[in-house]
């Protein structure tokens, strides 16, 4: 579905991270939308380089982009000589940040700091030198675990990716209240599940995860009062809407993107095995991270409306039968 009337063809678009999970949708929705468009995306592509908890430096995949026929890069974004690259040869009319150490059990916060805010502010400087809209991607994270409904100005990260998403937004408002000739709009993603995640790995949504283990004819596991434990889950399509509304948004600012209601890990396992004819009986184990665990998230999501024009379009029922098929594909092609 098409989110705007603007003509996008003969644009030039920046997509980083685009070969990652929100990145690369983004790129295909411009590719099938606007084909005249010139969208580029920019990744640092998975390698053997992993953090020291173990987890992969870069989930950017080549298979994510698989029918893409756009411009690719390869690149860090803490690159200083390639940004100076990106800045000289393209005149960017609109940037979008998705590129981001995302891991929230990573360690390193010198290199979240980095990647996330220091990276951040050079890609605002070619925003700035092109006169390129700036829609980037905060986070849900933010709020730490502050009551819901979340809303913006109720802040209270709980480790140092929340934090580093945190600075991002003061940062973005800096540059809005000094540079008015271009739109900057921090998205603020809740629980976000659908195509493209999986390689993500154990950082996907628990929705493909999930989907993988009945699939595979194992009981579900959860945690113990599953029923209560409750997130705001977002279909990815949503977010795409709410990115492409923030292209010109009515004011810049940081806005939550969610459903505005909360779902529990119980209703997510209920739906799954509705849509895939299984009946497994779930196990349920104690919570080993109570006391450091969100039981309960929902956004606030009446500015989101208001200024961008954004109104979800899925119910987590909805959401989890259009991925389905999905989670089928990538069960016999991808695990078998």
């Amino acid at each position: 579905m098409r989110y705007s009337d603007v003509n996008l063809n003969q644009k030039t678009i920046l997509i980083t991270g685009g070969a990652g999970f929100i990145g690369s949708n983004l790129a295909f929705y411009f590719q099938e939308h606007y084909p005249h468009a010139h969208v580029v995306v920019l990744d640092l592509f998975r390698s053997n380089l992993t953090l020291s908890n173990g987890n992969l430096k870069s989930f950017g995949h080549f298979k994510n982009l698989l029918g893409f026929s756009g411009e690719v890069i390869s690149g860090d974004i803490n690159d200083k000589a390639l940004l100076g690259t990106l800045q000289k040869n393209y005149k960017f009319d609109y940037i979008f940040h998705e590129a981001a150490i995302s891991d929230t059990t990573v360690l390193e916060q010198d290199l979240m700091i980095q990647t996330n805010v220091n990276a951040f502010k050079d890609l605002l400087d070619i925003a700035v030198a092109h006169g390129a809209n700036m829609i980037y991607a905060s986070s849900g994270a933010t709020y730490g675990d502050a009551p819901s409904p979340q809303r913006v100005g109720r802040e209270a990260p709980q480790n140092v990716y929340g934090f580093s998403k945190l600075m991002m937004d003061h940062l973005a408002r800096q540059y809005s209240q000094k540079f008015e000739h271009i739109s900057i709009v921090g998205l603020r993603y809740f629980n976000v599940y659908g195509p493209r995640e999986f390689f993500k790995n154990k950082t996907a949504s628990m929705v493909v995860q999930f989907g993988h283990q009945l699939l595979s004819g194992k009981n579900p596991k959860l945690f113990e009062n599953s029923d209560q434990i409750l997130r705001d889950f977002i279909y990815i399509e949503d977010i795409v809407q709410a990115n492409i509304l923030a292209m010109h948004p009515r004011e810049n600012g940081v806005f939550n993107v969610g459903t505005g209601k909360a779902r529990s890990f119980q209703s997510m396992v209920d739906i799954l095995q509705s849509e895939l004819g299984t009946s497994f009986a779930c196990e349920y184990m104690a919570n080993p991270y109570v006391g450091r665990y969100q039981f309960h998230t929902e956004a606030d999501i009446e500015s989101t409306k208001s200024a961008l024009g954004y109104e979800p379009r899925f119910e987590f029922e909805q959401g989890i039968a259009a991925y389905v098929p999905e989670i089928k594909r990538l069960f016999e092609q991808e695990l078998s």
